[in-house]
């Protein structure tokens, strides 16, 4: 992963755009383990003011991560990324995957830092994820998907919201 460190650089940004972005440069590495990947992605989706880069971050970390729980996976496996506006001011993303799901009772400490469930994960991937959500006024939250497998939903407001 790439982490940058610096002021953030807020502008309006189309997250459909930043998720496309995401999709087309881990497509390769999905297609590797057989993962099929889907957008669902709200054409009316406002933009947001936040930090490009950073953006990419966590998208990039939770699609890794969806990735890399589904790789030993026996059934279908498919990474589906959806946005929608759930609120006037608020936008919602979710990243959901058909893996191995969280350890049950830890859907809290994924975000803590140096938690992890892989061999050779650093635990801190998600607390970043979540730092750079909340520094955009944000939330970010896991839960179990049903049947198997996790959803990654993070909420950001929309510039209205935002310049308040």
């Amino acid at each position: 992963m790439l982490f940058t460190k610096g002021p953030p650089q807020r502008e309006l940004v189309d997250i459909n755009e930043i998720i496309r972005e995401m999709v087309v440069l881990l497509c390769s590495e999905a297609s590797r383990y057989s993962i099929a990947v889907r957008t669902e992605l709200a054409a009316d989706v406002p933009e947001i003011l936040g930090d490009r880069v950073q953006l990419q971050q966590v998208l990039m970390n939770l699609m890794v991560n969806g990735i890399d729980a589904m790789k030993e996976a026996d059934a279908k496996r498919e990474l589906v990324i959806k946005s929608q506006q759930t609120e006037p001011n608020e936008l919602l993303v979710s990243v959901s995957d058909s893996g191995l799901g969280l350890p049950p009772g830890h859907s809290r400490e994924v975000f803590n830092p140096f938690f992890t469930t892989k061999v050779h994960g650093t635990g801190m991937g998600l607390s970043i994820s979540r730092s750079i959500i909340e520094s955009h006024g944000g939330r970010l939250s896991a839960s179990d998907n049903t049947p198997r497998g996790t959803v990654f939903l993070f909420s950001l407001p929309t510039k209205a919201e935002a310049r308040e």
